[in-house]
């Protein structure tokens, strides 16, 4: 699979989330779709959704309700793409959605693998390739951030590290729509900056795409540590998404 072919399978993807065609992400004009079910969509994704905004660097593609439609309109069409997402501007979107008791609740960058850098990395502990009935025991607290806890099924890939036979990393990937699998990973603290992570998430990757499936990986920006696992991995950064929610929403994920 090339680059090409792995950027056009993501574009494809991301205009069924956001009800709108694949080359709507590449115009230089921004674009407001009204957002709709898909059964297309990442399983993820609770649409319809009120304000959902995404870029591939050239614009912003809106996915909005009929109600929020003109304060999403508003916000998008002043500033330029890559500023909508970011301070003060998001400040702005919250005062503009307080009236539909939405408000700012997700906000994350995502990974494509670039097949020209992506190789088997080497962290000096045995890799195994695990399937589900070999994962099936690892739905723990500690591999929270590899495995779907509430949706077990998506899970259909993993990777582990091992110290003698002791798990010790882990990266799980789980098949969020047809074609793209996410990946996520982890490492037990007392093994971590020892190359383990990019192991173990570049090995997946690869088995991703001997499935004849992309790999996605997604990150907070804020998150340096696993921003940079995926560029030493093969990764680079696609698209960025934000998404508001419901106040009671964004409050009860606050409290927990």
């Amino acid at each position: 699979m090339t680059n090409k072919e792995i950027s056009e399978i993501a574009l494809q993807q991301s205009a069924f989330d956001c009800n709108c065609d694949a080359a709507d992400f590449l115009s230089e004009k921004n674009v407001v779709s009204i957002s709709k079910a898909n059964p297309k969509a990442r399983k993820y994704i609770p649409l319809p959704l009120e304000c959902d905004l995404v870029s591939y660097g050239n614009n912003v593609v809106a996915q909005v309700s009929e109600r929020t439609k003109p304060a999403v309109s508003e916000y998008i069409h002043k500033f330029e793409a890559y500023r909508c997402f970011e301070t003060p501007q998001i400040n702005m979107l919250n005062d503009l959605l307080a009236p539909f008791d939405l408000k700012v609740c997700f906000m994350a960058e995502y990974f494509l693998p670039d097949v020209k850098k992506l190789k088997a990395l080497d962290c000096g502990y045995e890799l195994r390739v695990l399937h589900k009935k070999d994962f099936a025991d690892l739905y723990t607290e500690q591999w929270g951030n590899c495995l779907t806890f509430h949706d077990r099924e998506r899970d259909v890939l993993a990777v582990g590290a091992y110290d003698n036979g002791k798990l010790i990393g882990l990266a799980g990937c789980s098949a969020d729509c047809e074609m793209m699998f996410q990946i996520g990973v982890d490492v037990l603290p007392e093994y971590r900056r020892k190359g383990i992570a990019s192991a173990v998430t570049s090995k997946l990757a690869l088995e991703v795409l001997a499935l004849g499936k992309v790999p996605f990986y997604c990150a907070a920006w804020s998150n340096i540590k696993s921003v940079r696992n995926a560029v030493k991995s093969g990764f680079r950064p696609a698209w960025v998404e934000l998404t508001a929610r419901n106040n009671n929403f964004v409050k009860k994920l606050i409290a927990e």
